[in-house]
């Protein structure tokens, strides 16, 4: 299926290392670019996300933002016993020798390493960022899809209407041939001289060569039979179809440039603006 190359998700989860928060937005770019906005806790797991994100998605600048709450346990302060027990020892043994000396005890709390915070589980906390990743990606790219969906349908839509108007263009040819033909023999009559039939022959056949667009038509057609098999692939097919809109750009221009109908000239045009619409398309496709 296609997708866009634009979307957006967001997903959020409570686990017992904290409340987590994973947001993915992308806009157009011709390559993966990937932007992560991460907490501290979460600063060692970048390498990671950078790597899940690029196994599942190819092309688009892609920004994602985490935001993490640690569980309110987390912000308990717990006392080192050990270390209560080694200063108490302390202040016994010095006030033996100092009977004078009196123990602060909001300046005891400053010591290094008396209070602590709850280990975090950093392993518990990654596993669980790493998984709601993936569910957010789920989400994101299901928006792709979605958003993929509507383009598919408006390319099919311009590729019919290119394939009509090489159709039309077609049906145009005999009578735009039998035009130049008229139009040769009525200049020879106002020459007012006789002409050698095969010489008349002769020039028509050479003006014919140089407005034959059968070739170009055969072209068209064929690119738009491709563009429908790449709007089938189960791939992302965004580079395909932009090298495919040039080959598309290059045939109507040949066609223009080639006409001596103002029919041919007017099909050209449509043609072009058709392809335009396309190729704008297109570039939102991953």
């Amino acid at each position: 299926m296609i997708r866009s190359m634009t979307a957006y998700a967001n997903m959020e989860d409570s686990t017992p290392q904290g409340w987590l928060a994973c947001e993915v937005r992308a806009v157009n770019s011709r390559f993966l670019e990937t932007g992560v906005r991460l907490p501290d806790e979460l600063r060692a797991l970048e390498p990671a996300l950078r790597e899940r994100i690029a196994a599942r998605l190819s092309r688009g600048k892609v920004d994602v933002t985490y935001r993490y709450r640690p569980p309110a346990a987390a912000a308990d302060l717990l006392l080192d016993e050990r270390t209560a027990s080694q200063l108490a020892t302390v202040a016994r043994a010095l006030k033996s020798n100092f009977p004078q000396l009196a123990t602060d005890f909001a300046g005891l709390l400053d010591w290094p390493g008396l209070l602590v915070k709850p280990e975090l589980d950093q392993a518990g906390l990654a596993q669980a960022a790493l998984a709601l990743l993936e569910r957010t990606l789920d989400e994101f790219i299901a928006g792709r899809g979605r958003e993929g969906e509507k383009l598919g349908a408006a390319l099919r839509g311009r590729l019919d209407g290119i394939e009509g108007i090489v159709g039309e263009v077609r049906a145009l040819l005999p009578d735009i041939r039998a035009a130049l033909r008229a139009k040769l023999e009525a200049r020879l009559a106002e020459l007012k001289t006789s002409a050698d039939p095969g010489r008349l022959e002769q020039e028509l056949v050479l003006q014919l060569s140089r407005m034959d667009v059968d070739e170009e038509l055969d072209r068209l057609a064929a690119h738009v039979g491709e563009a429908r098999r790449i709007l089938k692939l189960d791939e992302p097919v965004g580079r395909r179809l932009d090298f495919l809109m040039q080959e598309f750009n290059r045939e109507a221009n040949t066609l223009a440039s080639k006409s001596v109908d103002q029919r041919a000239t007017r099909a050209a045009v449509e043609l072009k603006v058709l392809i335009e619409q396309m190729r704008e398309q297109v570039q939102n496709l991953e």
